[in-house]
């Protein structure tokens, strides 16, 4: 049994066992406040006054005891039900029974979209294209950012642009609202974080304590937002654009009822069918896989991924992603519906990935590159980017001086290192766009 399933297993014991002490304490509580607040206890009121001294003060005696013991119990059961409460919150929700069992080497194919492009020349990875291209820079950047930051210069600020609007175009006829959502999280609900990794959190915090109407649902948002990842493994992907600590992103979020139980499932189903139509439009190849258990977040009872082919890395490199979370999210957030009958349930909630920008740059630099070392734009990128082929630019306004280089030339003032105290270190990428006049 996996480390994950013995935690869970672990959790549901200790769950079990609050719960039986927790039901002898309710079946004493209830009985009392019945018997304290019905007639039938007046009524022994009277009776005990015409009884003797004696008799009439152990009465009394005994009732003062009964309300102690009373208060005591309820606060006792306030706090089991608190740690209960807490305690089911650790719980990951459950797995889609055709979930496949296991981790990553597990994941099932569902299905291959797109021709692999065949090439008569060694493809080049991204990084080197961009760089010969002059439109990303990653090197000599530790004194503005540190590692894991880069520039998006000329061209390649523009596609980021492009893809971000083509995304947004393209969905607007399909989803309910736009968003554009905060990037800090309030720290009573979000003690842990500062700033949001996905859209998903802000748009999710947007329907916190909210109800929609039955008849208003499915509701399917979409926001394009700046996300952040610590990416604390510096061994995986360590240069490029695949692993990063800050970049744009434009995500779905969904809310659906729990009527029939498949509600969210076909919600799913239909993000699917809109990220292909995205990814089959920028003529990429590209897997939809089936994620296992072990891939699963907690909130997820399925996920899918999506990975294109990157020529230059050899391999398929995740671009995107879709997850049902039923109600694991609602009951968090206090998302509801109300019914027909003005009853209100828990919603199911749905996210996907639309385009994660720093990734599909990747896989269309490598797929769509020439011998010459240009770039042929997908077309349906063209009126956004305003050219069909992205070529090294003829002028470039600035030139690096600093050390490190074979000819470094003669420079005004004392030689001393600059000040750079001011670090920029929350900045992570940059659009450079150069203007001539």
């Amino acid at each position: 049994m996996c480390p994950e399933m013995l935690l869970g297993y672990s959790h549901r014991e200790r769950i079990k066992n609050l719960r039986s002490q927790e039901d002898p304490t309710s079946h004493v509580v209830q009985p009392s406040m019945a018997a304290r607040s019905s007639g039938l206890a007046r009524h022994r009121t009277h009776e005990v006054q015409r009884r003797p001294r004696h008799s009439y003060t152990s009465a009394r005696e005994e009732g003062r005891a009964i309300r102690k013991k009373l208060g005591q119990l309820y606060v006792q059961e306030g706090e089991l039900e608190k740690e209960h409460y807490c305690r089911a919150l650790r719980l990951p929700n459950r797995t889609h029974p055709s979930v496949p069992i296991g981790d990553e080497s597990q994941a099932r194919v569902v299905e291959l979209v797109g021709e692999k492009r065949e090439f008569d020349f060694k493809p080049k990875g991204h990084l080197e294209i961009g760089e010969s291209l002059d439109i990303i820079r990653q090197r000599r950047l530790a004194h503005v950012s540190g590692h894991r930051s880069y520039y998006l210069r000329g061209a390649g600020a523009r596609l980021q642009f492009a893809l971000q609007n083509y995304t947004m175009d393209l969905l607007q006829k399909r989803v309910t609202i736009f968003a554009s959502v905060v990037y800090s999280l309030d720290p009573s609900h979000f003690p842990d974080l500062n700033l949001a990794g996905t859209g998903e959190v802000g748009v999710a915090g947007y329907f916190m304590d909210h109800a929609v109407n039955l008849k208003d649902l499915p509701v399917r948002t979409v926001c394009s937002s700046t996300c952040y990842r610590a990416e604390t493994d510096t061994g995986r992907e360590p240069w490029g654009l695949y692993r990063v600590h800050h970049f744009n992103k434009v995500e779905m979020f969904g809310v659906t009822s729990n009527e029939t139980g498949e509600e969210s499932s076909q919600l799913l189903d239909e993000f699917v069918m809109l990220q292909k139509e995205i990814f089959s439009s920028l003529k990429l190849h590209f897997r939809v896989l089936d994620m296992p258990t072990q891939e699963l977040g907690p909130p997820a009872i399925r996920k899918y991924d999506i990975e294109a082919w990157m020529p230059g890395r050899g391999s398929f490199g995740e671009i995107s992603s879709a997850s049902n979370c039923t109600d694991y999210q609602s009951r968090r957030l206090n998302i509801l519906y109300e019914e027909n009958d003005g009853n209100l349930k828990y919603a199911h909630t749905v996210n996907a990935t639309a385009c994660a920008v720093p990734r599909t740059v990747i896989a269309i630099l490598e797929t769509h590159q020439t011998k010459e070392g240009t770039i042929l734009v997908p077309e349906v990128l063209r009126h956004y980017l305003g050219m069909e082929v992205i070529d090294k630019p003829k002028y470039t306004p600035i030139k690096y001086i600093g050390p490190n280089q074979p000819n470094c030339p003669n420079l005004p003032g004392p030689k001393k290192q600059a000040d750079f105290s001011f670090s920029l270190t929350n900045l992570a990428v940059s659009q450079v766009w150069y203007i001539r006049s």
